[in-house]
């Protein structure tokens, strides 16, 4: 299958979708990078996850992205990764998933973490999502490491080096002020012509036919009182 490129990012052709298993993430790309092995698809490119705020990641805003990027320590001495970006950081959040083989062995975690804004502990939380994959366990049988510890360490050495990037915006089911004004007023008049279809119209026959003395005998009291002021003006 050959794949697009586009802005220097490598797209697959309309009408194909990149939907790979956790498991696929772990054991089929990001194994493969960290051991410098062929990857199934050049379609994940390398970049530096944090020198970027996820809005202006490469890619298509409202697609799901994939990155490998190298840990970046976020001192010279020490073990903590660097996580901050130009307007914001990624803080970890619940526990860590294990990812777990066919072969029921544990070789992959899954980290998720949320953007926020600002500066930490003060940041404001958005909903942007981070699924950070990370190699764990090196099976000796994949590279015969039995016998052979300092390969075994070397290769753990690498292994620690790479992490798979998953990014994307979560979807809020809430819906915009916008939406929910029209929603309702959608719905009104919805209601409205229903009612009105609806409704039987009901005529009162017999108020019709008892209005009509009512209205003859007005107009003879009427003829009367003309008549008497008539008469009356006469004698005078």
């Amino acid at each position: 299958m050959n794949s697009l490129r586009l802005n220097g990012l490598r797209k697959l052709p309309p009408g194909f979708r990149f939907q790979p298993t956790e498991e696929e993430l772990v054991f089929q790309y990001l194994k493969c990078k960290a051991f410098s092995f062929p990857l199934p698809a050049s379609i994940i490119p390398d970049l530096n996850i944090c020198n970027f705020d996820p809005w202006d990641l490469p890619g298509e805003l409202g697609e799901e992205r994939y990155f490998f990027s190298m840990k970046e320590a976020k001192y010279k001495t020490g073990n903590r990764i660097n996580r901050a970006t130009a307007s914001g950081y990624w803080k970890a959040t619940g526990s860590d998933k294990k990812i777990i083989s066919r072969r029921n062995q544990v070789a992959g975690m899954r980290k998720t973490l949320v953007f926020h804004m600002g500066k930490p502990p003060h940041g404001l939380r958005t909903d942007w999502i981070m699924h950070e994959y990370r190699l764990v366990n090196v099976p000796n049988n994949d590279f015969n490491l039995a016998n052979n510890p300092m390969m075994q360490n070397y290769l753990n050495h690498e292994m620690e080096k790479w992490v798979l990037c998953h990014v994307f915006l979560k979807k809020t089911s809430k819906k915009s002020s916008e939406e929910e004004i029209m929603q309702s007023f959608c719905n009104k008049n919805r209601n409205k012509a229903l009612g009105h279809r609806m409704e039987p119209k009901v005529y009162n026959f017999m108020r019709e036919k008892d209005a009509e003395p009512s209205s003859s005998s007005s107009a003879s009291s009427r003829s009367d009182i003309t008549e008497v002021s008539s008469s009356a003006c006469s004698r005078q």
